[in-house]
């Protein structure tokens, strides 16, 4: 099957797209960890998409739907987007290259978000991730897994995690008329055992 998952940022979405890929044999497809590895490998692409993503921002159009083309054609299963479509020009796009079973709006506030992200803190060695509230680390700063130095990444800072959210709102909610009835929501506050279990239940998974 091949899903998209929609919310705003801190809403989970990665997460359980990684954990439902892993279950069920599906391809976990993420703009954002593509757009990471061209940051990475420091290319005049990745230096442009660091700048945009630091700030809050959106990649263009024409660059994300390209870079997200080219990643499908090269899969054999079904896939999950995570990050994409984030604008109705994506997702009228992303219908000439690719069929949809299922849109998934993952319902999360506003506080919530700024609550989660704030609180993230990330590897600089083996990019593990930890929350301050949630998951933190045994010893504060320092990577459980390798020892690395924890820290926080630009867009979870509170002024860009508030323009996420700004950006969220303007260009991606506009998603779910595009939608309509097509849309299952999930309510992402829950613990993510429950959300789990309610996105399988709600696609018949198990069977």
């Amino acid at each position: 099957m091949n899903f998209v998952f929609l919310g705003p940022p801190g809403a989970g979405k990665g997460t359980l797209a990684a954990v439902v890929a892993s279950r069920f044999g599906i391809s976990h497809v993420s703009t954002g960890a593509i757009f990471r590895e061209a940051i990475k490998n420091q290319t005049e692409l990745g230096k442009k998409v660091k700048a945009i993503i630091d700030s809050g921002g959106l990649v263009s159009d024409d660059l994300t739907v390209a870079l997200v083309q080219e990643r499908l054609a090269s899969l054999k299963t079904g896939f999950i987007l995570d990050g994409f479509p984030r604008t109705t020009g994506q997702a009228e796009a992303l219908k000439n290259f690719a069929k949809i079973d299922g849109v998934v709006n993952f319902e999360l506030d506003d506080d919530t978000v700024i609550r989660r992200l704030a609180g993230r803190r990330v590897c600089k060695n083996c990019g593990k991730n930890y929350h301050a509230e949630f998951t933190p680390p045994k010893v504060e700063g320092t990577c459980d897994a390798c020892g690395g130095e924890l820290y926080i990444r630009d867009d979870d800072k509170p002024e860009a995690i508030r323009k996420r959210l700004m950006v969220y709102n303007d260009q991606t909610a506009p998603l779910i008329e595009f939608y309509g009835d097509e849309i299952v929501p999930i309510d992402a506050s829950k613990a993510p055992d429950e959300v789990l279990e309610e996105f399988v239940s709600k696609f018949n998974l198990n069977n």
